[in-house]
């Protein structure tokens, strides 16, 4: 296959890159270090792993994140497409099954014909068209090209930690449930 386009990390947003431009008739070429290279919040080596909340958010059009879904829906989005077969009951949020999810986006992605699966680490960034979606778990090494190109100052990820706390973890002598 000869490739249009390489995408750095297999989440949320590789993936749907990938599948977008795959979509569109790029051939492209995933990178995604793991199984090889774990993070300490992974636990396996399946695309768009959720590490954290299992939440996409609110799913009603009348807030910013439902109206986002909505357009992502028209845009034949494969995450949202995943996660909707296989939500679960969260109210008026979007609430996935991670295991399912993640075995979903996997299966789709590397089913593609135009999307190639490669399992191991980008060190630096690729030359040629190319889109990094490394996340905050990002290896060093590429973190470290990253930092020489933009500048380590420019280096930052936010997101709204949401800690999972198994079940069985809890003294329920202790607590309650609401």
């Amino acid at each position: 296959m000869v490739t249009d386009l390489v995408i750095v990390g297999g989440g949320l947003s590789g993936s749907e890159a990938a599948w977008q431009a795959a979509e569109r008739g790029v051939s492209v070429r995933l990178y995604e270090m793991r199984p090889r290279l774990m993070t300490p919040a992974h636990v396996g080596d399946r695309l768009a792993e959720l590490v954290c909340s299992n939440s996409l958010g609110s799913n009603l059009p009348d807030r910013a994140a439902g109206a986002l879904k909505a357009e992502l829906r028209r845009l034949g989005s494969l995450i949202l497409d995943c996660a909707e077969k296989t939500a679960v009951p969260a109210g008026g949020a979007l609430a996935v099954d991670r295991e399912r999810f993640a075995d979903l986006v996997t299966a789709r992605v590397t089913a593609h014909p135009r999307i190639g699966l490669i399992r191991e680490e980008t060190p630096s960034i690729p030359d040629g068209p190319c889109v990094i979606a490394s996340g905050p778990l990002t290896s060093e090494s590429l973190a470290a090209d990253i930092a020489r190109l933009a500048g380590q100052e420019h280096l930052y990820f936010y997101d709204a930690l949401a800690p999972i706390v198994a079940a069985e973890s809890i003294d329920m002598s202790v607590a309650f449930r609401a």
